[in-house]
C-alpha cells in the first residue's frame, strides 16, 4: 500500500504544477516578489500610497459548478471564481492586489482543472491582479471522482482617504445599474432545479434569437474592475458602489446605506435578460422570488450626484458596459425594515 493506490498521485500533482505555471506567471506584476512553488506569495505594496489600506474579500463559485462540470465547462467558472471575489472587493474604491485559489477535488483531472487555472489567469488579467498562489488538494473518498470545488481569496489596495463605505450617500444621490452578463453565479440550485423540470439539453435554445441556453447559463460573471478603476481615475464623487449578488438588489443595495436612508428602484427603466424570463416559465418562479433571487440584468451599482449621472453613463458605455440611471436614494419611513425596494407584490 502506498500514497498513489490510496488515490493521491503525487508525480501527477507536481506535473500539474508545471503546466499550469506559465499562465499563472504571466499575471504577475511588478510588485510581485518570487516564482510560483513557494510556501507563500509574496508582493510588494505600489508605489505612491501615503496611508493605503487593504480591502480583502473571499468567495465560491456555488453550485454553477455542478452545471459547468456536468456540460464540461471549466474555464468560465474560473473567470467566475475572480469575479465573485473582485467584484466585491472594488465597491470600496480598491484595485485588485493579488488572488489566491484554492481547489479541492477527489481525484486529480489535470485536463479540467488546467481549464479552471487558466481561467482564473484569465479573470485577473481582466482585473489588472496578480494570480499570486493558490492551494490544490486531492481528496478521494471525500469528494467524488472527477469532481471539484473551488474557493478564492481576492485583497484589493486604496488610499485611506479614498476609501468608498456608503457614508457619504445622501437623499439626493441617484442610483446607475450597470449591465450583467446573465445569470452570473448565484441561484443556481434554482437554475438547476429548473432545468431539470424542463428536461433541457446541450442543443435546447431560447428566447428571439434561439440562443443556446447552456451557453447563456454558463456565461461568466461580468468583472467590473477595469471599469470602475477607470471612473475613479476619473476623479469622480462617487458615494457608494455595491455588487449584485445572492439575494438581487433588494437584498444588496441597502448593505451599504447609512441609516434613515433607503434605494427606490424603478424596476421599468432597464432592459431586463431574456434568460431570466425564461427561467421565469419555465420554473413557474412566482414574480417575487424571481426578484429576491437573481440580478434581473443588473450586476453592479453606483450611487453617485445627481450632476454626474450623465457623465457616469458615458464614461460606461465608452468602456463597453451598458448602463441606465435605475433610481434615487430616498429617505427611509419609520417601518423601513418592510418596505420593498423595487415594488414587487408579494
Amino acid at each position: 500500500m502506498d500514497y498513489k493506490t490510496a488515490g493521491v498521485d503525487v508525480t501527477a500533482g507536481r506535473a500539474f504544477v508545471e503546466r499550469i505555471k506559465s499562465c499563472v506567471e504571466k499575471t504577475h506584476k511588478s510588485e510581485v516578489i518570487g516564482g510560483l512553488g513557494g510556501f507563500g506569495g509574496c508582493i510588494k505594496i505600489p508605489k505612491g500610497y501615503e496611508s493605503p489600506v487593504l480591502v480583502s474579500g473571499t468567495d465560491g463559485v456555488g453550485t454553477k459548478l455542478e452545471l459547468a462540470q456536468q456540460y464540461g465547462c471549466h474555464f468560465g467558472v474560473g473567470i467566475d471564481l475572480v469575479a465573485m471575489c473582485v467584484n466585491d472587493v472594488i465597491t470600496n474604491g480598491a484595485r485588485p492586489l493579488f488572488f489566491l485559489d484554492y481547489i479541492a477535488s477527489g481525484t486529480l483531472t489535470p485536463d479540467a482543472l488546467a481549464e479552471v487555472i487558466e481561467g482564473i489567469a484569465e479573470g485577473c488579467d481582466q482585473s489588472d491582479c496578480s494570480l499570486l498562489g493558490g492551494e490544490t488538494a486531492e481528496m478521494p473518498g471525500f469528494y467524488p471522482e472527477g469532481r471539484y470545488d473551488l474557493a478564492g481569496f481576492c485583497v484589493g489596495i486604496v488610499e485611506n482617504d479614498r476609501l468608498i463605505d456608503g457614508n457619504h450617500i445622501n437623499s439626493e444621490d441617484q442610483i446607475i445599474g450597470i449591465k450583467s452578463n446573465g445569470i452570473h453565479s448565484n441561484g443556481y440550485s434554482l437554475v438547476r432545479k429548473v432545468l431539470s423540470m424542463a428536461n433541457v439539453n446541450e442543443s435546447t435554445l431560447y428566447g428571439k434569437d434561439n440562443r443556446n441556453l447552456i451557453d447563456s447559463v454558463l456565461e461568466p460573471t461580468a468583472i467590473y474592475s477595469q471599469l470602475v478603476q477607470k471612473l475613479l481615475s476619473e476623479k469622480l464623487p462617487i458615494h457608494g458602489m455595491t455588487h449584485i449578488t445572492g439575494g438581487g438588489l433588494a437584498e444588496n443595495l441597502p448593505r451599504i446605506f447609512p441609516s434613515g436612508l433607503l434605494p427606490h428602484i424603478d424596476i421599468a427603466s432597464w432592459e431586463i435578460s431574456e434568460i431570466f424570463y425564461w427561467l421565469q416559465k419555465a420554473g413557474e418562479i412566482p414574480e417575487i422570488d424571481l426578484w429576491n433571487t437573481f440580478n434581473m440584468g443588473i450586476g453592479f451599482c453606483l450611487i453617485v450626484p445627481k450632476n454626474i449621472v450623465n457623465t457616469t453613463l458615458e464614461i460606461c458605455i465608452q468602456n463597453g458596459f451598458d448602463a441606465w440611471k435605475i433610481g434615487k436614494v430616498v429617505e427611509a419611513p419609520n417601518n423601513s425594515e418592510l418596505v420593498d425596494i423595487l415594488g414587487i407584490p408579494n
